[in-house]
């Protein structure tokens, strides 16, 4: 039984954390550490958890968690990750960091997005935590950084063809959709029920948004080139889920490929994504509390364009799940373990 805890209890991805790990048959959660619920049991700062989990939550320091856990979940803001993680990582712990800390590999790009790096010698022994990528790598990881909700449903939908060169990466345009607990559990105004509800917007428009260089990382990878990206975000008035929808110019290649088969080859052995009919929409409805990614994928033959749909859940595979389908990869239990539920519909 693999002893585990939680950093950053408090937030949506923590109690999804919290929810996922107490169906898993082979952890136990062992510490949930939170400064603000501090003392108050994590089933009554999160109701849902009533029966389930029975921990109480602890303003720890480092020190004091060390002994408490082997495994660790950092679930805090970035900044804050970087503080602790090489702490965690120097006691001999293996971790999975939710924030951003340790998703860009060049310092000086994390820098220009966010904030100097006081630990850039880990960027490059961190492993990207997307499984369907980079399997092997999160295997022999200690670290691990899990990537973003945004970026998890888009890299997913675009790197088939980028590797096989079927889509010009020049003409990539993302129009991504996020229900509002991708903003946090934090008090703030352009969240509140009624900023939201009957409502659509875009938001940090005109490549703003710091999922980007993250995205353009991955499918530059992909490509086997630099990728540069118009990547525009928007609020759902739903509290969940996360569909982004790619335009690209098909090459050549691509207008001769056969590109359901590719993406259904691509996946065929990948347990949580699922390639839907050609044709078929995706819809966050379809995935919500799962770990799986819906694909769907539609050609544009007036224009020669290929529209490819990405659905997930931003809480599960585009955080908590994922990070949990990563622990099991690093501990080596089965990649599925604790996973498996279908998605709640309606």
């Amino acid at each position: 039984m693999l002893n585990v805890g939680i950093v950053g209890a408090s937030g949506y991805t923590g109690v999804e954390l919290a929810r996922i790990l107490a169906g898993h048959p082979g952890v136990r959660l062992t510490a949930a550490t939170s400064r603000q619920y501090a003392g108050k049991p994590l089933a009554e700062v999160f109701p849902n958890l009533r029966k389930r989990v029975d921990l109480v939550c602890e303003n720890l320091g480092v020190d004091e968690l060390i002994g408490r856990a082997d495994f660790f979940f950092c679930a805090v803001p970035h900044k804050t990750a970087m503080d602790i993680v090489p702490q965690l990582l120097a006691a001999g712990k293996k971790v999975v960091d939710l924030s951003a800390d340790y998703r860009i590999h060049d310092a000086a790009v994390y820098e220009a997005w966010y904030q100097p790096h006081s630990s850039p010698e880990f960027l490059e022994e961190a492993a990207y935590g997307l499984p369907e990528l980079y399997r092997e790598r999160v295997q022999t990881a200690r670290l691990t950084a899990n990537p973003g909700c945004y970026p998890t449903s888009v890299i997913l939908g675009l790197t088939p063809l980028l590797r096989e060169g079927l889509i010009d990466p020049a003409t990539l345009i993302i129009d991504s959709k996020s229900g509002t607990s991708g903003a946090g559990r934090a008090a703030n105004v352009g969240t509140l029920f009624c900023e939201v509800n009957d409502g659509f917007k875009a938001y940090k428009v005109g490549g703003a948004h710091r999922h980007i260089p993250e995205i353009e990382q991955e499918l530059s990878l992909a490509a086997g080139k630099q990728v540069t990206v118009s990547f525009t975000p928007h609020l759902l008035p739903i509290s969940r889920g996360i569909l982004s929808t790619m335009y690209a110019s098909l090459t050549d290649k691509g207008q001769q490929a056969d590109l359901q088969a590719l993406f259904e080859t691509c996946y065929a052995s990948e347990p949580f994504v699922r390639v839907l009919p050609f044709g078929t929409s995706p819809a966050t409805q379809h995935v919500r509390g799962s770990n799986c990614c819906d694909i769907g994928l539609q050609k544009d033959e007036r224009t020669g364009r290929l529209i490819v749909m990405s659905a997930i859940d931003n809480i599960v595979k585009g955080a908590s799940g994922q990070a949990v389908q990563n622990m099991n990869l690093m501990h080596g239990f089965e990649e599925t373990m604790g996973l498996m539920g279908a998605p709640f519909f309606p």
